[in-house]
């Protein structure tokens, strides 16, 4: 019975080494096969490449010396995978962007961004307080004065007015009383002349100081009706 048993589980033991080296030879062999298409599928992009390339003449190759060819440096250097050696650019499909033209979600979202950017700055702006520091306030008779103005206008005119009378009529008596006196010789006539003319330049220069003194006494009757008014507010 001990024989029988002992033979029993080594072919137990065999057949279980079996599946397993089955089980291990079908993963390999799966794996070969996925290898080969892998192989197969890189070689068909050369391959058609050289396909299209037939009737196009291959630029020759530099030769050295010793007759050896040398490569080319662009196949040598640049990757054919998105570039034409012969055309010496991009290859058909590659020249422009694939987005080029086309809203996507990433230029919304930039979009976007710019404006929510602008907005918080546009409310940042907005909430700052206001500075007090930075306002000139206007003074308190800034109002008394501006209408004080513009009643002293009127009277300025008017005031002008009446100091040109005023010289015209002291030179025109000052000549009057020039030409009483002048009834001697020509000697005397001609200091006549001269006094009258003297006196007219006299007319002016108190006319001059008549108006100055009119200003004075205005500009202190201003100061002393805005002093009333504030202290009247």
């Amino acid at each position: 019975m001990g024989g029988h048993q002992g033979q029993l589980d080594e072919c137990e033991a065999s057949l279980h080494t079996m599946a397993s080296t089955q089980a291990l030879s079908a993963a390999a062999q799966d794996r070969k096969s996925r290898l080969a298409q892998l192989k197969s599928l890189k070689r068909k992009q050369p391959d058609t490449y050289q396909e299209t390339e037939e009737d196009v003449p291959a630029p020759k190759a530099a030769h050295n010396d010793d007759g050896t060819t040398e490569p080319d440096s662009t196949n040598k250097y640049i990757s054919g995978r998105n570039y034409d050696h012969e055309t010496k650019g991009p290859e058909l499909g590659f020249e422009t962007a694939p987005d080029e033209g086309q809203e996507t979600l990433e230029k919304k979202a930039a979009a976007l961004a710019a404006e929510t950017k602008r907005q918080a700055e546009e409310d940042e702006q907005a909430a700052k307080p206001l500075d007090l520091f930075k306002l000139q306030p206007k003074k308190p008779n800034w109002d008394l004065k501006r209408d004080l103005d513009r009643k002293l206008g009127v009277l300025n005119v008017r005031t002008g007015n009446a100091i040109a009378r005023l010289v015209r009529e002291r030179i025109a008596n000052q000549q009057k009383a020039a030409q009483a006196k002048a009834n001697g010789s020509v000697k005397d006539s001609g200091t006549l002349d001269g006094e009258a003319v003297g006196m007219e330049g006299t007319a002016l220069v108190e006319a001059t100081n008549v108006r100055e003194r009119d200003n004075e006494e205005e500009a202190r009757r201003e100061r002393r009706e805005e002093e009333a008014l504030l202290d009247a507010s």
